[in-house]
């Protein structure tokens, strides 16, 4: 079975990257553990929040790794516990975040059961770039096509 494609008209050139991105974000999802918030904390500011309760600081790890914020989480079971019922999910996982081009990871902080991952978006440079048109007959503009004479082969 082929996969449609959203990026496969030829008026869209180069993008392929961005359906590669879209593939890892569709992977991401499938999992809803541990569950986590978003939130806007001024112009060029945004502040992931994990829900880790039970993990420590040791437990957990945050890293960048090709343009993908990583988040994992691992405990160590504790032998000498005997658990009549275990609500509480102690299991290990990673959670995965696409960053755009740009985006800075500033800190993480874990307060209360709490993974606190404060990112930046700084304000894009804008640049104008301005192309010399040249006249087809101007110097140093472009040459016009020079003929080949093409001989046919001679059969022996």
């Amino acid at each position: 079975m082929s996969r449609m494609s959203l990026f496969n008209s030829p008026l869209l050139l180069g993008f392929d990257h961005f359906e590669r991105t879209l593939d890892r974000v569709q992977k991401a999802q499938a999992d809803g553990f541990p569950p986590y918030n978003i939130e806007q904390t001024g112009a060029g500011g945004l502040r992931i929040t994990l829900a880790v309760a039970g993990f420590s600081m040791d437990d957990l790890s945050v890293q960048v790794e090709d343009s993908q914020l990583v988040v994992r989480g691992r405990q160590t079971e504790d032998e000498s516990r005997v658990y009549l019922h275990r609500g509480i999910a102690g299991r290990q996982f990673q959670r995965t975040f696409v960053l755009a081009e740009g985006i800075e990871v500033i800190s993480a902080e874990l307060d209360n059961g709490l993974l606190h991952i404060d990112l930046r978006r700084p304000e894009p440079e804008t640049t104008i770039q301005t192309i010399k048109i040249k006249g087809a007959g101007a110097k140093g503009g472009r040459k016009p096509a020079q003929a080949i004479d093409i001989e046919p082969e001679s059969r022996s």
